[in-house]
């Protein structure tokens, strides 16, 4: 195989040579390291490595900012809801695979390439499915019920770091955070690159959004007005909290600003 093998001849061979188990359970794993650990390291390393850099685009002044017994606390919970994801992918993959005429695996993962038609069709039907998922879960974690029992957790971060976007009490990483991740793609039987992709996007968007520096035309500036407020900000893209009044056209009382 040469340097000029096309990348559908790649995958085909990949696929062909390895277990589709495998495949999908390294091939996520390899994104979360990617697109996550590595951006959230890099957020983290700032104050090191650029600390004026860092103190120039930071949202949130230092005595609002987590210690680092937080933050290692926050890794701690993160590895723990990602061990729990990776036992319940593996035990979906494999209960599937061994029932496979009954119920077929809606993630596929074929020999050859997604058409980019199809592509581009499944990766924004997913991104607009799981913004109405997320963003339903989330208001809903809101409700003081649910609030008490599971979303205070996340809350603990006035000031969030890359770190805290998936620390999470176990129930709200795989209700609010996993499943509105996972199930459009599963609903569209998309091809596991279009997953991946969108995997990378969503993990890449999170890290970012809760890093606390404003230097990404203010992506993290929203979000960091919900762990403020509490009362805005329930989306990702920000589609529904536009159509739905939950941005920051209404004060916290809920009254219309002038």
């Amino acid at each position: 195989m040469t340097l000029l093998t096309s990348p559908e001849t790649l995958w085909t061979t990949l696929v062909s040579t390895h277990n589709p188990i495998t495949i999908d359970l390294l091939g996520t794993l390899l994104i979360q390291l990617l697109f996550w650990w590595l951006p959230c390291t890099i957020f983290l390393s700032l104050d090191t490595l650029l600390p004026s850099f860092s103190a120039r685009h930071k949202l949130q002044p230092p005595p609002k900012q987590p210690t680092t017994a937080d933050i290692l606390h926050s890794i701690r919970i993160c590895l723990r809801n990602q061990l729990l994801v990776l036992v319940l992918h593996a035990t979906l993959l494999l209960y599937t695979s061994s029932h496979h005429h009954h119920h077929p695996p809606r993630i596929r993962i074929d020999p050859r390439l997604p058409s980019l038609a199809e592509f581009s069709t499944h990766f924004l039907a997913s991104v607009l499915l799981r913004e109405i998922l997320f963003y339903a879960s989330h208001r809903a974690l809101h409700h003081p019920f649910l609030y008490r029992r599971f979303h205070k957790t996340h809350h603990r971060f006035t000031a969030p770091v890359a770190f805290a976007s998936q620390y999470a009490h176990p129930v709200e990483h795989i209700v609010a955070n996993v499943l509105p991740i996972l199930l459009p793609p599963m609903l569209l039987g998309a091809h596991v690159l279009t997953l991946w992709a969108f995997l990378a996007v969503q993990l890449l968007e999170t890290s970012t959004v809760h890093s606390g520096y404003d230097f990404f035309a203010g992506a993290a500036r929203k979000h960091d007005r919900h762990h403020e407020r509490f009362d805005v900000y329930f989306g990702g893209i920000g589609l529904l909290d536009w159509a739905l009044g939950t941005d920051e056209r209404t004060d916290s009382e809920g009254r219309k600003k002038e």
